[in-house]
C-alpha cells in the first residue's frame, strides 16, 4: 500500500466572483498529523469541503487509499472513512447531547431505540475529555465551547481512516486543547491520520508532523514541522520576507492616561445567578482587557453593558451620568457597540450582502424612517472594506461567500459605522489568521489612540497583554484583580486567575 492515505492533485474551485482554489495539491501520510494553514481566504476550508463532498470540485482529483473518490455529501465521506469536524459547529442543537453523539449509530433493543445505552455511552465518550454534563439536555442549551467538544468527541468515535479537524480549538480553553491533543496522539498511535486546520501557531508546532501552507487559493508548499521556526512559518503564510515581519512583532504600548475623560463606570452592577457585582471603569482612549478562563464572566459583562441582560443590582454611569441600559437599542443611542463572540449565530446575517451587513446597525440606530440611501450605503461599505482590508469582489457579495476572518471584519465594520464612543469586542480575532489578527489588534489600539474606549475580550492572554493598557481579571463570574500599564503581563494574569494574585 502507498504511504499516502489521502492525496489531492490539481484541485480547483470557483464561486461567483471568487477563485477559492487554484490547482492545489495536498498529501497526507498514514499515521500522520498534518497541519493545514493559510490566511483568511487562502482556501483551507474550501479544500476540506471539496474533500468531504460539501460541494463538488471543478477540477483535479482526490485519492483515498490510491482510489479516486467523488463524495457527494459529508455522509458519503463518512462512509468512505473520512470523519470531519467543520469550523462552524454543524450538529443539531434541538437534539440532546447524547443523540448528537450517537446519531446514525443508535443501538436498538427489542425493535426500539435503547435510550439507556445511548445515554450511558455518551457519558463514557465525554469522560475522555473530563466533561461532566447532563447528556439528556439539548445540545443548544450549552455553550459554544461545549458544543465544539461534543462535535469533536463524536468525530473521534467514528470508525474512520481519516479525521479532519477544521479550527477545532477556536472555542476551547488551554485545558480543553490539551485534552484534545491527548486524544489526537492516541489516534495517531493507532495508525489514524489527522488533518488539523488552525490559525494557532503554538498549537500547530506542538501537535503536527507536517504543515501544508496555502495562500490566496494556491499551494505554497509542504514542510516538516520540526524544520520550521515560527517566523519562517509566518513568512510563508503572509508571503513576506522575514525582515518585513518586524512590524507584526509588537503593538505600540498604550499607556494609562490618568487625566483621560471618564466614559463608563459600573458600581456594583450584577445579576443574581448570572454575574456577581463588579466595578470597572473605562476612559476615553483606554483599551481595557478582560482576562479569565471560559465561563469566568467575560461575555456576561459585555452582555450587561450592552443591555442584552439587565442587572438587578448596582448602577452604571456614562460620562459621569447615571443611566440604565435595558436593551441594545438604548446602548446604541448611548454610543455603545458590541461585536459578539458567536459570529455565526449572533453576528453575520446570511442571505444579505456585505454592504447590507455593514450598514445594518447604523440603520437601526437612525431608525427605519430615516432610510440610508443606496449611494450612502455604498460609500460606507467601501470605506470600511478599504479600512479593514476585507477581501470581497464587491460590496454586493453575499457575506456567506466570504472566509470566516473576512466575515469577522464585516462585523467589526458594522459597529464602527455607528461611530461608537465605547466599542466592546468579544473574541474579535477568533478563527482569524496571523496577518488579519494583527490588523485587528492594531485597529483596536488605533481606535483608542483616536479617543474611543474599547473593552477587549479574548481567551488568548498574550493578545490581551499586547493590546490593553488596563486589564480586569475574572474568575467564577467575579472580577478578582486589576492590572495597569507596565504591571500587565501573562504571568501576573495567570497567577491572578489561579487565586495567587497580590
Amino acid at each position: 500500500m502507498s504511504e499516502k492515505l489521502l492525496e489531492a492533485k490539481g484541485v480547483s474551485k470557483t464561486f461567483p466572483g471568487v477563485r477559492a482554489l487554484s490547482n492545489v495539491d495536498f498529501a497526507l501520510g498514514r499515521g500522520e498529523i498534518h497541519g493545514l494553514m493559510g490566511e483568511n481566504g487562502a482556501g483551507k476550508s474550501t479544500l476540506i469541503k471539496a474533500i468531504t463532498g460539501v460541494f463538488p470540485r471543478d477540477e483535479g482529483d482526490i485519492f483515498l487509499d490510491g482510489e479516486v473518490i467523488h463524495p457527494h455529501s459529508p455522509m458519503d465521506a463518512e462512509a468512505l472513512g473520512i470523519s470531519t469536524v467543520y469550523q462552524e459547529v454543524n450538529l443539531l442543537p434541538n437534539l440532546s447531547v447524547a443523540e448528537n453523539l450517537i446519531i446514525g449509530r443508535q443501538p436498538m433493543k427489542r425493535g426500539c431505540i435503547d435510550w439507556k445505552t445511548i445515554n450511558n455511552d455518551a457519558i463514557k465518550i465525554l469522560q475522555k475529555f473530563d466533561i461532566n454534563i447532563d447528556v439528556t439536555e439539548l445540545l443548544g442549551s450549552y455553550s459554544i465551547a461545549i458544543q465544539q467538544m461534543v462535535a469533536i468527541a463524536r468525530a473521534l468515535e467514528l470508525d474512520s481512516k481519516l479525521l479532519i479537524l477544521d479550527e477545532p480549538t477556536s472555542s476551547l480553553n488551554l485545558d480543553e486543547v490539551q485534552k484534545l491533543f491527548i486524544q489526537m496522539r492516541r489516534l495517531k498511535e493507532e495508525g489514524q491520520s489527522i488533518i488539523f486546520v488552525t490559525h494557532f501557531l503554538d498549537q500547530v508546532f506542538e501537535i503536527t508532523d507536517k504543515i501544508t501552507v496555502l495562500r490566496n487559493g494556491e499551494y505554497v508548499g509542504e514542510y516538516n514541522t520540526a524544520d520550521l521556526t515560527k517566523l519562517d512559518l509566518i513568512s510563508k503564510l503572509m508571503g513576506k520576507a522575514l525582515d518585513e515581519l518586524k512590524e507584526f512583532e509588537h503593538i505600540a504600548e498604550n499607556k494609562v492616561d490618568e487625566d483621560a475623560e471618564a466614559l463608563l463606570c459600573t458600581d456594583g452592577s450584577g445579576k443574581a445567578g448570572y454575574l456577581n457585582p463588579f466595578n470597572i471603569y473605562i476612559n476615553k482612549g483606554d483599551v481595557v482587557g478582560l482576562a479569565g478562563l471560559l465561563g469566568s464572566g467575560r461575555s456576561e459583562i459585555a452582555n450587561m453593558l450592552f443591555g442584552i441582560v439587565k442587572p438587578d443590582k448596582g448602577s452604571m454611569s456614562i460620562r459621569n451620568k447615571k443611566i440604565k441600559i435595558s436593551s441594545p437599542a438604548q446602548a446604541l443611542k448611548n454610543h455603545i457597540a458590541l461585536c459578539p463572540e458567536d459570529r455565526k449565530n449572533e453576528g453575520i446575517i446570511a442571505g444579505l450582502s456585505v454592504k447590507e451587513n455593514i450598514v445594518l446597525a447604523l440603520q437601526v440606530k437612525q431608525g427605519w424612517l430615516k432610510n440610508i440611501n443606496t449611494r450612502k450605503q455604498n460609500e460606507l461599505a467601501r470605506k470600511y472594506i478599504d479600512m479593514l482590508d476585507i477581501k470581497t469582489p464587491s460590496v454586493d457579495q453575499a457575506i456567506e461567500n466570504l472566509s470566516g476572518g473576512n466575515q469577522q471584519k464585516v462585523i467589526v465594520a458594522r459597529w464602527l459605522a455607528t461611530n461608537p464612543e465605547l466599542l466592546i469586542v468579544d473574541e474579535p480575532t477568533r478563527g482569524i489568521d496571523v496577518g488579519a489578527k494583527t490588523e485587528i489588534q492594531k485597529l483596536i489600539v488605533q481606535l483608542a489612540q483616536d479617543g474611543m474606549g474599547v473593552l477587549f475580550i479574548s481567551s488568548e492572554i498574550e493578545e490581551v497583554v499586547r493590546c490593553s493598557n488596563r486589564v480586569y481579571v475574572l474568575q467564577e463570574r467575579s472580577v478578582v484583580g486589576e492590572l495597569a500599564g507596565s504591571d500587565i503581563d501573562e504571568h501576573k494574569i495567570m497567577h491572578t486567575i489561579a487565586g495567587k494574585g497580590e
